[in-house]
């Protein structure tokens, strides 16, 4: 189950964010996951319930953004509907995947005490 080292993965950078900027806690962290990223979400966010516990990041839910797969032509860039030949209708062009293999973590939300 890689879903478990990507949670620690997400875990450690959102750890070294927060002590960087000398957080308190982290309150929210917002992930974008591509539908042909092959990553189980369900499993991601059970992963994550797991590798939390006791950290900067405890108690926090895995706020997670599916990316559907968008095919578009490399020649005039038009959008090629998904599930059908992987070919240009309007130029003949060839496809290539412009969004929907991504797994980005967007943002981290903290606590951060303020400093007099």
């Amino acid at each position: 189950m890689h879903e478990y080292s990507i949670a620690s993965s997400l875990l450690q950078l959102a750890e070294e964010h927060a002590r960087k900027h000398e957080a308190r806690r982290v309150a929210r962290l917002c992930v974008a996951v591509g539908e042909l990223a092959g990553v189980e979400v369900p499993l991601l966010a059970t992963a994550w319930s797991l590798v939390r516990e006791r950290s900067l990041c405890d108690g926090v839910d895995l706020d997670v953004r599916r990316v559907p797969a968008v095919w578009s032509c490399v020649g005039c860039e038009a959008e090629i509907p998904a599930g059908g030949l992987l070919v240009c209708g309007r130029c003949g062009g060839r496809a290539r995947l412009a969004q929907g293999d991504e797994l980005i973590l967007e943002r981290i939300e903290m606590e951060v005490t303020g400093h007099v």
